[in-house]
């Protein structure tokens, strides 16, 4: 599982020495208890680490340059307690590989009416020390996130945590790698891309497995083993009668679990957080790998379907940015529409392949055909997701850039049952509304395939396309079709000057 308490952010505060030795003592200690702070609430999820006061530009450099070296640091927090002359900043920042998040706070809440000197204003100059640090960012065309108010308050811890969620996204995308098991779908264009172009920008790292080298795999599962897991599968989930012991399709159960045990001995061993199937690559396996893609999707890696590279990376992504969070994230489909006008719905499923993170009450394994392929019938776990607010998100390649396209929406209660229906699926309201939301979409180029979320929303994913330097896309309750061109041909031009 994934466990952002082993990753810190660096506080660093910034001063300068015309202050003096008490000031500066002051600064220290008062820049100390905020880091604290950070680092105890339970709003972020990785340790806050105090840094000494900088105060020159040899300072500044040497602790950027050591930020840029540990391993666990993913990213620096930046806070000028008093007035920090920001040409000191420049080497610094030039260097600087890590991401940023500003934090334009003071140390006093209130100002202290009956008391306030000058030594007061002296000491708490925040105020126009960030407005000066600030510049210097600006003026370098640095990409932050910058984050006001005191920071006691809670949206303000949030906003620090959000953003502390984003670089660990962006810090487990430089080493990840995504093990492609089979090619694309034949003929399909959104889910191909450039893989080189996505390690310059991205960091991670995707590159091609012969089904044969997943056959060896599975093959060598020995029978202990996957009676081992078979047990857990009987003990975890309402388990349909034909797939128990005895039953018609006990065979099928127990084959996904080769196929769980050996994918994951696969991509444990070569140090992948991502993979890819397609149903059009599968010789010399039995079946699609159903169940198995399902649990492996739960414990943490991320999948794409029909060799979709681009969005198994995203999904990781947003499992890490959501680890720990109430709700799941998912691999995601728009599948089919309720085209009502009382209530106009999209139908998310897929195949086999939807993660369980994102259901709640009933999860039952059943076999069923899988209609397509041409193997055999795969287990799969169905189950129904929860109503609520949630995010699909698309990665595309512009072939000159890339977009990040989120759409918010909300999860609603399916009007009637779906007895026939063998497949994992969630129904959902896009914002404002679907004619709106599916044309934004199609507008935007966004994909049929999603990272689907209900533990992270789309402030998650702007900070990490402002780290990645890409462009954002957010549908939301204020789109209009009118708006949203003129905002993709803005960008056009934007990325075309920027080039």
């Amino acid at each position: 599982m994934i466990d952002l308490k082993k990753l810190e952010v660096w506080f660093i505060t910034g001063s300068q020495n015309l202050y003096g030795e008490e000031t500066l003592k002051q600064v220290a200690a008062d820049s100390a208890q905020i880091a604290k702070a950070l680092d105890n609430s339970a709003k972020i999820p990785v340790r806050v680490i105090f840094k000494p006061v900088v105060k020159t530009p040899e300072e500044i450099f040497q602790t950027f340059q050591e930020a840029n070296v540990t391993p666990g640091c993913i990213g620096v927090i930046t806070w000028c307690h008093t007035f920090s002359p920001s040409k000191m900043w420049i080497n610094g920042l030039k260097i600087l590989s890590k991401p940023v998040l500003h934090l334009h706070t003071q140390f006093n809440r209130d100002l202290p009416w009956a008391d306030i000197d000058m030594d007061f204003m002296n000491l708490n100059q925040a105020a126009h020390g960030d407005r000066e640090h600030g510049f210097i960012m600006s003026r370098m065309n640095i990409s932050r996130k910058v984050v006001a108010g005191h920071w006691t308050d809670g949206d303000v811890q949030l906003q620090v945590g959000v953003w502390a969620r984003a670089a660990a996204a962006w810090h487990d995308f430089q080493n990840l790698k995504v093990a492609r098991f089979g090619d694309n779908m034949r003929e399909v264009a959104v889910t191909e891309g450039d893989k080189v172009d996505a390690q310059i920008r991205f960091g991670y790292s995707v590159n091609g497995y012969g089904i044969g080298d997943l056959v060896k795999q599975v093959k060598g599962v020995s029978d202990g083993s996957i009676d081992k897991l078979v047990k857990e599968y009987l003990d975890t989930y309402e388990v349909a009668a034909n797939g128990k012991p005895g039953g018609k399709f006990y065979q099928n159960v127990r084959y996904q679990a080769r196929l769980e045990i050996a994918l994951k001995q696969f991509l444990e061993g070569g140090g992948f957080g991502a993979f890819t199937t397609t149903f059009e690559d599968l010789h010399g396996l039995e079946q699609l790998p159903g169940l198995a893609s399902q649990r492996l999707m739960d414990a943490g890696f991320g999948f794409g379907a029909e060799g979709d590279w681009k969005h198994a990376a995203l999904v990781r992504a947003a499992k890490v940015m959501g680890a720990g969070l109430k709700g799941g994230s998912s691999f995601m489909e728009d599948y089919t529409y309720h085209l009502n006008p009382a209530g106009m719905k999209v139908l998310g499923a897929h195949m086999l392949e939807i993660c369980p993170s994102i259901g709640k009450g009933r999860t039952r394994l059943e076999v069923h055909p899988l209609g397509i392929g041409g193997k055999g019938d795969p287990a799969r776990l169905v189950f129904s997701v929860p109503a609520g607010p949630a995010v699909v998100c698309s990665l595309i390649d512009l072939g000159s850039r890339f977009r990040i396209i989120v759409n918010s929406i909300d999860c609603v209660k399916p009007d009637a049952e779906m007895p026939k229906l063998p497949v994992d699926r969630a129904l959902w309201v896009p914002r404002p509304d679907l004619k709106t939301g599916a044309a934004a979409w199609i507008l935007a180029g966004g994909a049929h395939h999603t990272a689907f979320s209900q533990a992270i929303d789309a402030q998650y994913l702007e900070d990490f396309a402002e780290i990645a330097g890409v462009e954002f896309i957010h549908i939301d309750k204020d789109t209009t079709i009118g708006n949203i061109k003129k905002e993709l041909r803005w960008n056009e031009l934007y990325y075309l000057l920027m080039k």
